[in-house]
């Protein structure tokens, strides 16, 4: 491994702002009419009219107005291009002093920013506590994962109390954090019952918690308490109290095999009622039916996927390379799933999955090792186990390299929790090759590794949504 990828690199008169100056002045120049506005901005952006929302947004922000500042900073962070994201970051910064809203919007950003440094994480975590001092509830829950996901940034920091404290001063959000902290740290199953009377409370406020209890009812077979969930979250649904994203959810928990006996039809009930308007359904029916083909024909999925690609969506493209490349439903093409699969990469760890093993494999003719390091890389980094396996196997093997123990070993070490015997026999393998010389070098190169990643928790849970 070379660590190359980590190092793996005019005054106004007095009485009258400068703001309202420039306002006053743009006035004169131009009359009422063209003026910046800032609710057309706010309508623009629910209409889908980004363009118009920016200019509003940018004319305003250019003025000094901290509230147009933070709505074009929120513009340039939904972009997700690093060009964006810079400057999402640079104008929230313009904005902080003032605002408590950019402060949890700058520390949100910050505690995402998959290059962050400990400097940058601890920054991240000081914003998110003055903004949640301030009445920016929606900053705990960034907080709190920041904490579980880095705590060698944070040493002492005991995560359980400081939720229990937050819980016991009546903080909703503190509710929420402590059904996170059950999923990260594996026995979400072992409180069901607290997690069920949580989100019971919860649910007019937290549209999450439909999610979280259609998990609790699933896991415990109560299709009777579940039904009526669904019952009351599509009434909320179409009475316009609960967003689509959460319906989206809900249907994923009844497709998922792991969580107990699952209701495929009524998901793709669920998921064709919100799907016209929440495109991202789109990609979850198809989704749906790659898991349980009887649900439909590959003509549907592909439909299905096309309304997701016309949305642009990522995991459209991710799901249509992933076809091409397993020629599931399709005649398998490594070239048309490498084209897809790039557009899906910058965004979804899983893509770069995928084309590391193009390029491992040879599929396109000849074995690119570079290319297949990169990839498999960044999406082990992502949390992409299945990419550290694939890594360990490539340095233990040589694919296209020379073998390299060293590095061999760190990756098989971080493939353990897949805790398939593949990969407990690779890590036997690999650690009974080493010289003692290698060993200390392993194991201080794995620390490393450990350390850029965070800790070595992943959960897919819902409350991953709250952050935005």
């Amino acid at each position: 491994m070379t660590v190359r990828n980590r190092d793996f690199r005019v005054t106004p008169p007095r009485g009258l702002t400068t703001p309202l100056l420039t306002l006053a002045l743009a006035i004169g120049l131009a009359g009422c009419a063209g003026l910046p506005d800032e609710r057309l901005a706010r309508e623009a952006l629910k209409n889908g009219d980004a363009a118009t929302a920016e200019r509003n947004f940018r004319l305003l922000a250019d003025m000094g107005y901290v509230d147009s500042q933070v709505g074009l900073a929120d513009l340039q962070a939904a972009s997700g291009s690093p060009e964006d994201l810079e400057k999402a970051e640079q104008t929230y910064r313009q904005a902080m002093d003032e605002s408590p809203r950019a402060k949890a919007r700058l520390g949100k950003l910050l505690a995402r920013k998959p290059t962050a440094t400990p400097d940058e994480r601890r920054e991240a975590a000081e914003l998110l506590n003055q903004a949640f001092a301030a009445g920016e509830v929606s900053s705990l829950m960034p907080l709190v994962m920041l904490y579980l996901q880095f705590p060698q940034d944070f040493p002492g920091m005991n995560v359980q109390e400081k939720i229990s404290t937050w819980r016991q001063q009546g903080h909703p959000q503190a509710e929420l954090a402590q059904i996170l902290f059950y999923r990260t740290q594996g026995n979400y199953a072992q409180h069901l019952g607290e997690i069920e009377r949580i989100c019971q409370n919860l649910v007019a406020q937290e549209a999450v918690c439909y999610v979280e209890l259609a998990t609790v009812y699933q896991m415990q077979g109560k299709t009777d308490a579940r039904d009526q969930l669904i019952e009351q979250m599509m009434a909320g649904y179409r009475s316009g109290s609960v967003p689509a994203q959460r319906v989206d959810a809900v249907a994923l928990v009844l497709a998922d095999a792991e969580l107990g006996k699952p209701d495929e039809n009524k998901a793709k009930e669920l998921l064709e009622e919100v799907a016209p308007a929440y495109p991202a359904s789109w990609v979850s029916l198809a989704r749906l039916l790659y898991d349980y083909p009887g649900l439909g024909d590959a003509e549907t999925m592909m439909t299905y996927l096309d309304n997701g690609r016309a949305a642009a969506l990522p995991r459209a493209e991710l799901l249509l390379g992933r076809l091409y490349y397993e020629g599931k439903l399709v005649p398998a093409d490594p070239q048309k799933a490498e084209e897809h699969l790039r557009k899906a990469a910058p965004s979804e760890p899983t893509a770069n999955y995928f084309l590391g093993q193009i390029y491992l494999r040879g599929y396109l003719g000849d074995i690119y090792p570079q290319q297949a390091l990169d990839h498999l890389l960044s999406a082990a980094r992502a949390g992409n186990i299945n990419a550290d396996f694939a890594l360990g196997q490539m340095f233990s093997q040589g694919k296209g390299i020379e073998p390299d123990l060293v590095n061999a070993f760190v990756f098989s070490q971080l493939a353990l929790p897949k805790n398939t015997p593949q990969a407990s026999e690779l890590a036997r393998t690999v650690a009974q090759q080493l010289t003692p010389a290698q060993q200390a070098q392993a194991q201080q190169r794995l620390r490393d590794e450990r350390q850029l990643r965070g800790s070595a928790w992943q959960t897919e849970a819902p409350l991953n949504a709250t952050l935005e």
